[in-house]
């Protein structure tokens, strides 16, 4: 199959290496190789063949600019996806994005869901719980030299690789024309993610569970994981902060 993948980060570019391992042809598309989503610049080109496109871009900013970001770039894609007569796109999207109304970037991403699942093609979503990756920079916003303050929502994180395997697999596959959610296999609190990243790393700060500190304040109960539906990756956090 021929493949654009649309962004280089972490995800993208793990993305694009295990299609190309698996033996599709895969273009990576981004700023840096002249695509821009938000002018359309260098869509057509970057599209030109392709079967599949798989969107895993972010928006630069996590505050309401996001809603415009994705409304924008998605209607780009759409468009030119259309024009080139792609046959599938995929989109990474979050689990329980629709469920937390009170931050900015979750709406924009649910937008980005509705606008998919309004366009022209064939589509699949891919909701992916936190990634493992994105713990300490978590931790990171509200932690001092002392103590690290997390609340003790309910999460149950994924590696990056894990999700890759997830996209390739969907992106190869028949179009769901819905949601596939993805998490990993263990349940926690933050705040207990907290200490095991802490204990793994040597610091001897202490956490504080405060639900009022940091993005996940805004969550309620436990819409951040997933039902029983699920497709459950196999790497624990405990080993990957091991490994």
């Amino acid at each position: 199959m021929k493949i654009t993948v649309i962004g280089t980060g972490l995800i993208g570019s793990q993305l694009t290496t295990e299609l190309t391992a698996r033996g599709h042809e895969v273009t990576a598309a981004s700023l840096s190789s002249g695509v821009d989503l938000l002018t359309g610049a260098g869509l057509d080109k970057a599209l030109a063949g392709a079967d599949v496109v798989v969107n895993v871009t972010n928006s630069p900013t996590f505050d309401e600019q996001s809603i415009e970001f994705f409304h924008t770039t998605v209607g780009n894609l759409l468009a030119a996806g259309e024009r080139a007569g792609v046959r599938h796109q995929v989109a990474l999207s979050i689990v329980g994005v629709d469920q937390v109304d009170e931050l900015d970037y979750y709406r924009a991403k649910t937008l980005q869901e509705e606008l998919l699942r309004g366009g022209p093609t064939p589509y699949s979503i891919v909701r992916a719980t936190q990634f493992f990756e994105f713990m300490e920079p978590t931790m990171s916003w509200t932690s001092d030299e002392t103590a690290v303050r997390l609340p003790a929502t309910p999460l149950q994180p994924i590696a990056s690789a894990d999700v890759v395997d997830a996209l390739a697999d969907v992106a190869t596959g028949t179009p769901l024309d819905g949601i596939l959610d993805i998490a990993g296999p263990d349940k926690f609190t933050l705040d207990e993610i907290g200490r095991m990243t802490l204990a793994a790393r040597g610091d001897r700060r202490s956490v504080v569970v405060d639900d009022q500190a940091g993005l996940f304040a805004a969550v309620h109960g436990d819409v951040l994981t997933p039902g029983p539906g699920a497709r459950r990756a196999p790497t624990r956090y405990q080993d990957w902060l091991n490994g």
